[in-house]
């Protein structure tokens, strides 16, 4: 479930309300608001890397996979390429992809081999890719499947970065105010269970922004408190 950027604005102008640090402007918010969505997203797949290469077995350890990877899956996404024409077999991805999973073929999944290995696997007659066994190379963010004769297109299994949260306004003409559109505002993409640290991060970098230790302070405070907690 996404996070409503409205009802995090609205936290963090409170807090910082509250302790007389002044308004946070929406594009200001906005840039900080994505650094520290990225940066909770960042943490995910490196808290997630690192336990996987732990071995163990106990119940805790577990439950902790399965909430990494449960939070992770909303960035997993399984989407169908074309070929454009038909008998192109390269695929350009766009920027919004982080990491190319399995790329699939007629149902099959194809092997990824790199760039230096093409000309080796070409060339012998029983490792040379054909539309029963195709294999694909990944440059950038250009992906080639071979044979080139291939027809159609593939399935890829791709984790994306989370998308830009905005929160979108109007100005109010009469009292030159921000009025919040929820129409045209992006919510977090992150877990809903990482709502407190997300506002955390936002008041640290908040206080950054401003030169205002204090709001700083009260963020990174409370983010360390979640740590302790065990609530990230």
């Amino acid at each position: 479930m996404a996070i409503n950027i409205n009802d995090v604005y609205k936290a963090v102008l409170s807090v910082l309300d509250k302790n007389k640090r002044g308004p946070l402007a929406p594009t200001d918010f906005n840039k900080i608001a994505n650094q520290a969505q990225q940066e909770i997203y960042t943490e995910y797949l490196d808290e997630l890397n690192l336990l996987l290469r732990q071995p163990q077995a106990d119940e805790a350890y577990a439950d902790r996979v399965a909430l990494l990877d449960e939070k992770i899956s909303i960035f997993k996404v399984t989407q169908s390429f074309s070929f454009s024409p038909p008998t192109t077999t390269n695929i350009n991805l766009t920027a919004n992809i982080k990491q190319v999973g399995t790329v699939s073929y007629n149902e099959r999944e194809v092997e990824r081999i790199q760039s230096a290995d093409l000309y080796t696997t070409n060339k012998s007659p029983l490792t040379a890719p054909s539309a029963k066994y195709p294999v694909y190379i990944l440059e950038g963010r250009t992906i080639t499947l071979y044979p080139t004769t291939l027809q159609g297109g593939v399935t890829i299994n791709y984790l994306k970065f989370p998308s830009t949260a905005k929160w979108n306004f109007t100005v109010n003409e009469e009292f030159g105010n921000y009025v919040y559109n929820a129409g045209t505002s992006v919510n977090f993409e992150i877990s809903e269970l990482d709502r407190t640290l997300l506002v955390s991060k936002i008041l640290a970098y908040a206080g950054v922004l401003s030169n205002d230790q204090l709001a700083a302070s009260l963020g990174n405070s409370k983010e360390q408190q979640i740590d302790i907690d065990g609530q990230k």
